[in-house]
């Protein structure tokens, strides 16, 4: 895991950069890139997809949060 890259993908992501952080979520397999990269589909609608990526991770689930916003900031905490 590379915590700066991926901080950098939730704070673009944040920002409303969908697709730069997407392809830097995409660079990793780690439970916390994966994460993220589940919360873009998340935002982007596609809920199969998002349960795809969820499924990837340590025990997250699509229901786990109902504010993509909230989901975010939660991940940028958690690699702080």
């Amino acid at each position: 895991m590379n915590k700066h890259d991926l901080l950098l993908a939730v704070e673009s992501a944040l920002a409303g950069e969908w697709d730069k952080s997407h392809k830097i979520a995409q660079e990793y397999s780690d439970v916390t890139a994966n994460w993220i990269h589940a919360v873009l589909h998340k935002i982007e609608g596609d809920v199969w997809n998002s349960n795809y990526w969820y499924n990837r991770t340590a025990g997250k689930k699509y229901e786990d949060f109902s504010d993509a916003t909230a989901e975010l900031k939660a991940i940028k905490s958690y690699l702080n």
